[in-house]
């Protein structure tokens, strides 16, 4: 079973979000990255890029398969995860501490369209 953490919003796309005031860590889930297998290279967008939710920001690749990144939320990116360039496989080992991109969210709201915890489970268990 892939762990599934409380207080964070999920995707139907896998992406969770971390929510810390106004601004939101986003990253793979923990079931994401073991579907994809090992991770190779993040393709990361740019500090300043503004992100809507729904649409692409990004992608994933491993030895299997690579998988657009979808952004849960609309806002700008004020931070990406530079380690990912060198250490791709740090999404395998803990998924949820190595998050992709820092957003200021732009609208709060967004956040009842994901599911939480216990919703992305039951999601992932079908």
């Amino acid at each position: 079973m892939a762990k599934v953490i409380e207080g964070l919003y999920y995707s139907e796309s896998h992406e969770y979000v971390k929510v810390e005031g106004n601004f939101g860590y986003i990253g793979i889930t923990d079931y994401a990255q073991n579907a994809l297998g090992n991770v190779v290279y993040v393709d990361l967008p740019e500090v300043d890029d503004e992100v809507t939710a729904g649409e692409e920001f990004g992608a994933v690749e491993s030895v299997k398969a690579a998988s657009d990144l979808m952004s849960p939320v609309s806002g700008t990116i004020v931070e990406v995860n530079d380690k990912l360039d060198d250490e791709p496989e740090l999404v395998n080992q803990d998924a949820y501490a190595n998050w992709i991109i820092k957003v200021e969210i732009s609208d709060m709201s967004e956040l009842n369209n994901l599911m939480d915890a216990k919703a992305y489970a039951a999601f992932c268990e079908k």
